[in-house]
């Protein structure tokens, strides 16, 4: 049977609570326990950026990003605004997105969520081509 090569599910956030959002620890921890509750692994430490206001529709925030086996996670938070913007990337099918997505409200205090899921690889080669 051919699978799709991976999944890449999008989770906004908003009506988040600003302590959260602004605290390099929790976006640390965001980033740290998916991949855990996954199992999956990571390949490098995760890192996390402070992210300055811009002056237009940027107020500043959090910018954190760790790469595993299975490809990546990443986060954005714009604490003034309540909002973040997660993308969780996996060559693995079957992402469990409710346990995702409820994690990441959990833990920023997310009244309301948007959520995109993509199939990625449709066409992905069962075998090598050279």
């Amino acid at each position: 049977m051919l699978q799709h090569f991976g999944e890449h599910l999008t989770i906004d956030g908003y009506g988040g609570e600003e302590k959260l959002l602004d605290d390099r620890g929790v976006v640390l921890k965001s980033l740290n326990e998916p991949v855990s509750l996954l199992g999956m692994k990571t390949l490098a430490e995760p890192q996390v950026y402070r992210a300055e206001s811009n002056g237009m529709k940027d107020p500043g925030g959090w910018t954190g990003v760790v790469v595993i086996m299975e490809s990546h996670i990443s986060i954005h938070t714009f604490p003034k605004r309540g909002f973040m913007s997660a993308d969780v990337y996996t060559c693995r099918n079957g992402l469990d997105k409710e346990l995702i997505t409820d994690y990441f409200k959990k833990v920023f205090g997310l009244k309301e969520v948007e959520i995109n899921f993509i199939k990625r690889g449709t066409k992905y080669p069962s075998q090598d081509i050279y």
